[in-house]
């Protein structure tokens, strides 16, 4: 019996040793997550990306330019309606 009662008693110390083992590993792991969360939440957000010019602006300005190059708006006009027209 004492050929068995060894096997036993390494299978109860190699099964904690695994327990232990896979018990750090996630506590390690979880701790590594929180602080890849936390570098994350710290990061600047990107900067909002321009909208382009939808298709009621794109008419507008293109109706803006017609009337500049027929001499009904001057210079300062044009830009100062464009940039209403853009935002």
């Amino acid at each position: 019996m004492g050929l068995v009662r060894g096997m036993a008693r390494t299978a109860v110390v190699a099964g904690t040793a695994t327990a232990v083992s896979n018990r750090v590993s996630r506590r390690q792991a979880n701790r590594w997550a929180d602080q890849e969360q936390q570098q994350y939440a710290q990061q600047a957000p990107p900067p909002p990306q321009q909208q382009g010019a939808g298709p009621d602006q794109i008419e507008q300005l293109k109706q803006l330019g017609e009337l500049h190059t027929q001499g009904v708006l001057t210079d300062e006009e044009f830009a100062v309606q464009k940039a209403k027209i853009l935002g």
